[in-house]
């Protein structure tokens, strides 16, 4: 009789053993495994400062444009055309003044920017965002008497300021040649040379000329590298 009590004893146990056993979760289940978080969102290409911003790395190669170099013109009579709203391309267009000789005409809207920094920026966006064409001040005599047209700039957002394309669509560039040069904070001319080759398909465009915000203040050496590149050194 102890024999048979004992068995059935031993079988309740073993039940309740495996039952046990069953209720525990399997490995993967029960809870839910962390997930790692996806990385931040990277700031657009090109959604930088205003001309003046500094940067880190600073950018003083001549950038290639989307064709090849053109033979320069022997004995080109030149033009500077440019914009400058801190100073940094300014000091640019007067040393490639210095150097070949050419002439300047300084792009100045009818309605000046602001002279603060950050509202500046909001205007310039403003402005892209309408694809506006801010009126020039003045204007450019005997245009067509130039070969050689010395483009420059500063990369606002990315881009040319709005104002290099009412000039673009002001004057007729077919057959000249046109260098140009970008002062940034770094990110050289970002699309602005497809810009220029597209509103410009009659001109011949050269290797451009990009220079951080710190080397714009000494350009000499830089110039004159570039414009013996170009083939259009003095």
């Amino acid at each position: 009789m102890k024999k048979v009590f004992a068995g059935i004893l031993g079988c309740a146990m073993l039940a309740t053993l495996t039952a046990c056993g069953s209720a525990r979760p399997t490995s993967g289940e029960g809870t839910a495994a962390p997930q790692r978080g996806e990385p931040a969102a990277q700031p657009a290409a090109g959604a930088s400062a205003a001309s003046g911003a500094p940067e880190s790395t600073p950018d003083t190669t001549p950038e290639s444009t989307p064709e090849s170099t053109p033979e320069p013109v022997p004995g080109a009579k030149a033009l500077v055309v440019y914009f400058s709203w801190s100073g940094n391309t300014e000091a640019i267009a007067g040393e490639i003044a210095a150097q070949t000789g050419a002439d300047t005409f300084k792009l100045e809207p009818t309605t000046a920017y602001s002279t603060d920094y950050d509202t500046v920026l909001d205007e310039a966006q403003a402005e892209q965002r309408a694809d506006a064409r801010p009126e020039i001040m003045g204007g450019i005599e005997n245009f067509e008497s130039y070969d050689v047209i010395y483009l420059g700039f500063p990369n606002w957002w990315g881009d040319m300021p709005m104002i290099l394309y009412s000039f673009l669509d002001g004057y007729d560039l077919s057959g000249k040649t046109i260098a140009p040069f970008v002062s940034s904070g770094g990110s050289g001319f970002s699309g602005a040379l497809r810009a220029i080759a597209s509103a410009e398909p009659g001109a011949s465009l050269t290797d451009g000329l990009s220079l951080s915000s710190s080397a714009s203040q000494t350009p000499g050496g830089a110039v004159a590298d570039w414009l013996a590149d170009i083939g259009l050194a003095e």
